[in-house]
């Protein structure tokens, strides 16, 4: 335990003189998140939800359908009584905590439905002791946390809406209440949530179970968060550890989020306790592009899974410094089915939903049928493949704006020879002009004589010998090279690799080989008018619009599904 001196003692006095009754705990925590290191918070993932967002995943979960059945069972004692008792053995893990802003909310609200149902049960009556007839309690609530000090605050925070809750439902029946000592706490675990057996946390707290026969009710009712947001190429090496520890065995794992583990594990859960339900906020990604066919089929598949309700892409917004700038979905699922299926969808992704009824829930997050679309490297019918571009690897020193080839081609004209039109999506859709230093086969004796150009070609040389990368290092043998070289032999349609959601179609055009395809766009070589009027169409778009990846919501077009 760390030393207790005279600055912390005169913080914590200086901390005791403040008014805590009137703090928002969601708030709270948010205000430590704003203090973490900007870096370290990107690395960890770590976008804490802001309330309106919580309670968007917490109503369809569970909060919308215990105020149904309070609305049904309020003129009835006997009735109103069992919801009470129910509410108050229901058990809930964060497996991704952070500083517990779903606990926190989700416990307050329902404090709130408790007051309610007790303002029913109590009418008429002098209440003296309102603690008496308050059942719930913080030692139902559960959260796993990677990172030390949001654990502890998340332990406070539900401590702090405890007594907030507290102190509304002393007010409320005109009785002062305070919850002391404090004997029961949340419990939060530092830990991976993604290497620890989650039904661990419960075990010292069997001793008050629904029915200790039945196995089922052993454990967590419901699972929720918001898991850490890390794609494929931002992941550690602990974490891409994680990733094949979890999804050992299933194919083409490497390309999903970090998110994705917490489906998997949510759904091993909800294999061995079946009901239970969870939901997670998550990057959008999970239900676009090439993730759908590994992740969904998985979950389908091997543990059954059904979606139960699905907030499609919104744009989020928390209540931290730093306001994470990604496009997300919910996702609430199960291992069994329900009728009365529920899909939230945005026309303005910054606004507010409109409620579809669906009978089904698909993993792209769509009423109909379950389906997957899997990656392929052939096309199904016999037309032109298409192809990724060429990247550069090279710190911008092989690439030339307008104004540098002019002063190449004055003081090394000789080099105009290996300039070449560099068509990036950028370059592409703006209309702007790009060069590139195309050196395949050129040359060695010209080269030597154009020391500018060789100047560039030793600055690649030491750009590469620093990477991290083994690959990228060794291509420091052939400096004058794009590391990846996909460019067309023949002539080309052009398709920007991202594009904006807000195009009617997606811009495509037609280039000669001599046009080098950078990384940002995919190509197809000896394509035909026939080729460019079927990707032009409105089918291929609304195509597109349905099943292709995003970049927070700018469509993705890739060479293995779109």
């Amino acid at each position: 335990m760390a030393s207790f001196d005279s600055a912390m003692r005169q913080a914590l006095l200086y901390c005791c003189y403040m008014d805590w009754s009137r703090i928002s705990p969601a708030i709270f925590g948010s205000m430590f998140q704003s203090v973490m290191n900007p870096k370290e918070r990107r690395n960890l993932g770590a976008h804490y939800t802001s309330e309106k967002n919580i309670l968007k995943l917490i109503k369809p979960l569970f909060l919308d359908e215990l105020w149904a059945e309070f609305e049904k069972v309020k003129d009835n004692k006997n009735s109103l009584r069992k919801l009470h008792d129910k509410i108050s053995r229901l058990r809930f893990l964060d497996p991704a905590c952070g500083c517990g802003n779903f606990l926190i909310i989700a416990y307050r609200e329902l404090r709130l439905l408790e007051i309610e149902i007790l303002k029913i049960q109590l009418r008429g009556q002098t209440v003296t002791d309102i603690g008496s007839f308050i059942l719930l309690d913080v030692d139902k609530f559960y959260g796993i946390e990677y990172e030390d000090f949001p654990a502890q605050i998340a332990q406070v925070a539900m401590w702090l809406i405890d007594h907030q809750m507290n102190m509304l439902a002393g007010t409320a029946f005109g009785d002062y209440y305070v919850r002391l000592p404090l004997r029961k706490s949340a419990t939060i675990v530092h830990g991976n949530a993604l290497r620890i057996e989650w039904q661990s946390l419960l075990q010292p707290h069997l001793s008050d179970l629904w029915n200790k026969e039945d196995v089922e009710a052993l454990g967590y009712n419901y699972i929720l968060g918001n898991p850490p947001f890390i794609g494929k190429q931002l992941q550690s090496a602990d974490q891409k550890r994680d990733m094949e520890s979890v999804f050992y065995g299933v194919n083409g794992a490497g390309v999903l989020d970090y998110v994705a583990a917490w489906y998997i594990k949510a759904a091993q859960y909800m294999n061995a306790m079946p009901r239970t339900i969870s939901a997670f906020v998550s990057t959008n990604s999970i239900s676009q592009g090439e993730q759908v066919g590994i992740l969904w089929n998985e979950l389908y598949n091997k543990y059954k899974i059904k979606i139960h309700f699905a907030h499609r892409t919104f744009k989020w917004g928390n209540e931290a410094k730093g306001n994470a700038a990604v496009h997300v979905v919910i996702i609430g699922f199960a291992n069994f089915d329900i009728s009365g299926k529920k899909i939230f969808e945005y026309s303005d992704i910054k606004g507010e939903p409109h409620e579809i009824e669906a009978k089904n829930i698909n993993p792209y997050l769509v009423a109909g049928s379950d389906f997957f679309i899997n990656t392929r490297k052939k096309p199904i019918n016999n037309v032109p493949g298409m192809l990724k571009g060429s990247q550069p690897t090279d710190d911008s020193n092989l690439l030339l704006s307008d104004s540098e080839k002019d002063s190449f081609l004055q003081s090394e004209p000789q080099a105009g020879f290996f300039i070449k039109p560099f068509i990036s999506a950028k370059e592409f859709l703006h209309n702007q002009n790009r060069w590139c230093f195309w050196l395949v086969n050129a040359d060695p004796s010209i080269i030597k004589n154009c020391p500018k150009l060789l100047d560039r070609i030793e600055k690649v040389r030491k750009f590469r010998m620093n990477s991290t990368k083994a690959a990228t290092v060794k291509w420091a043998q052939l400096p004058s090279l794009f590391t990846e070289n996909r460019q067309p032999v023949s002539d080309y349609i052009l398709i920007p690799r991202h594009t904006s959601e807000n195009r009617i179609y997606i811009p495509f055009g037609f280039f000669s080989c001599e046009n080098i395809v950078a990384d940002s766009c995919n190509s197809i070589p000896n394509a035909t008018l026939f080729h460019f009027g079927i990707l032009s169409s409105v089918i291929h778009v609304t195509w597109v619009k349905s099943v292709c990846g995003r970049l927070e919501s700018r469509y993705r077009y890739s060479n293995d599904i779109v």
